[in-house]
């Protein structure tokens, strides 16, 4: 997943209780495979203070970047978009050269 992603930005309240799938999200982006896959992606973490709620940005190798709502998107849906846009990126570039 990782490796379709040039950065992941991950905002929260510390003292939030709707944090869940930030923290999932978080944990999956700093596994060892994910780190191995891409280490050119930055992790970036914002614990905030205020009521603002859980935010998940991600921006993309080609440059897309998409803001997801950390409250109400759960970690592995938001896992597997990433994994469908990255594959259909991978297919378009394909296409684009000619290949199958």
């Amino acid at each position: 997943m990782v490796n379709f992603l040039s950065k992941v930005r991950i905002e929260f309240s510390a003292l939030g209780h709707r944090t869940a799938s930030c923290m999932e999200f978080l944990a999956q982006c700093n596994a060892r495979k994910a780190k191995e896959s891409n280490p050119a992606c930055q992790i970036l973490v914002k614990r905030r203070t205020d009521d603002h709620p859980p935010q998940i940005t991600v921006t993309f190798v080609n440059g897309v970047e998409e803001v997801f709502d950390g409250t109400t998107i759960s970690a592995e849906t938001l896992r597997n978009m990433i994994l469908e846009k990255g594959q259909l990126e991978i297919a378009q570039i394909f296409h684009e050269v000619g290949e199958k």
